[in-house]
Formats: structure tokens, sequence, C-alpha cells
């Protein structure tokens, strides 16, 4: 019995430290001057980046921490590296093309991951420069039908979306859109997924999504627009097309 017990005594301190080489780990870099979070496993198969919607802010600090982490591609970030991706999460103010550029030096392919208003973003650093090697648009503002003017709502300033951002479908990569089927937020209506599908002329494929929850403003992360209970399914969809 005293010789089984040392023996399993011995046996978890030759695999613990195993398995804590496996863990990813985040720091914080800084990129283009903004600071982001960088995740990286062990031995990469990828790298994602990911575009917070909102305002941007997500508040890095030192250390690889994020203090506003409600965003549903924030909120998910570990998953993507316990999947084999390294990961980068920028913070406001950043240029696409220093973070697309740093990423292939960490491993590639690189696919740039934006949700709502990170699929702006995404467009609009693409128009300048910025080549990933694939491209995933979450609850994005896709076309002009994405914006739903329904009951008597002017039509925003700020009305951009992909297509008037990119252009030209040249520049789109390999994309794969991901969105829910009853997305209630006014600029990302899931009427404007189709139009886009078309303008890209092969080069962009759809995953609709259904269930979840649905609490308070629909433009937020705990609606079907941030994905709310179905975090699970966007990793794995996400994950599939960028590996």
């Amino acid at each position: 019995m005293r010789l089984a017990i040392i023996s399993c005594v011995s046996l978890f301190f030759l695999v613990a430290p195993l398995h804590a080489q496996t863990e990813p780990t985040a720091s914080t870099v800084l990129v283009g001057g903004v600071q982001a979070v960088l995740i990286k496993p062990a031995k990469p198969i990828g790298s994602v980046i990911l575009l917070a919607g909102g305002d941007g802010r997500i508040g890095v600090e030192a250390g690889g921490v994020i203090t506003r982490q409600g965003n549903q591609l924030v909120r998910t970030r570990m998953a993507y590296a316990r999947k084999g991706f390294a990961v980068l999460v920028p913070d406001r103010g950043y240029q696409l093309a220093p973070l697309v550029d740093m990423m292939k030096g960490v491993k590639g392919p690189v696919t740039v991951v934006g949700t709502s208003r990170g699929t702006q973003w995404a467009a609009e650093g693409i128009a300048y420069g910025a080549r990933p090697d694939k491209l995933v648009l979450t609850s994005g503002l896709l076309s002009e039908a994405s914006t739903d003017l329904g009951s008597g709502r002017a039509r925003p300033r700020d009305d951009k979306n992909v297509i008037s951002l990119l252009g030209s479908r040249a520049l789109l990569p390999p994309t794969l859109v991901v969105h829910h089927r009853q997305d209630k937020c006014w600029r990302t209506s899931p009427e404007g997924v189709a139009p886009f599908i078309a303008w890209a002329k092969g080069k962009a494929k759809v995953v609709w999504l259904d269930g979840g929850e649905e609490v308070g403003n629909p433009c937020e992360a705990k609606g079907h627009h941030g994905f709310a209970g179905i975090d699970q399914k966007v990793i794995d969809a996400v994950a599939g097309f960028a590996r």
C-alpha cells in the first residue's frame, strides 16, 4: 500500500508540470503604439486577431489583463488559444496592418475576426493595406440592408458597412460570416447577410446560428447579437474556418 501511495505521488509531480507547460500564457504587448493582449500556446497552429465591437475599449493592462470582458470575442479569447491559435486582442486605436504583420511573424495563417463595429474596423483596415489570410465577420454591419430603418428610424451618418468600406471585392480574403437568425440589433439585421454574400461572389460563406439568450439592449453582448448562451457554437465555427 505504501509503495502504491508513493507511486501515485510521483506520478502527480511528473504530470503536473507537463500540464502547466501546455496552458496558454497571456502578456501585454505594444503594437503600432497600441496595447494588446497576446496569448500564445506552446506550438501555435495559426493566429487569430480578435476585434471587439462597441467603442473598442477593452481596458488592456499589464500582464495580459483585460478589464472590460463583456464583448463576445473578448470573453472567449482563451478558448481559441486552447484550440491551438496564437491570439491577439488589441485595445482601441489600433491600425490593423501592424497587427497582421506581427502575427504573421508569430504563426500563419492569420485570421482577422471582427464582431459588430469590429467588422467595420476590419474592413477599413483591409482597405488601408492590411492583408490577413482570412476574415471572419460576426454580427456584422455587412451591407446597406444590415441597417433596419423601420419605425421611422433615420439612416445614421456613420452607416458605413463592409461593402462600402472595402469598395472592391478584390480586397476581400476568404471570408466567413457568422450571424444569429434572431439578431434584433438595428445595425446588424440578418437581412444584410444575403446581399453581402451575393456581392462577395463566392469569396464568402455564412454560418447561421440559433438559440441562446436575449437580455437587455439587443445591440449588446448579452443578447442574440452577442451570441449569449451559445459561445461554443461561435468558437467552433470560427476555429474550424481559421484552421
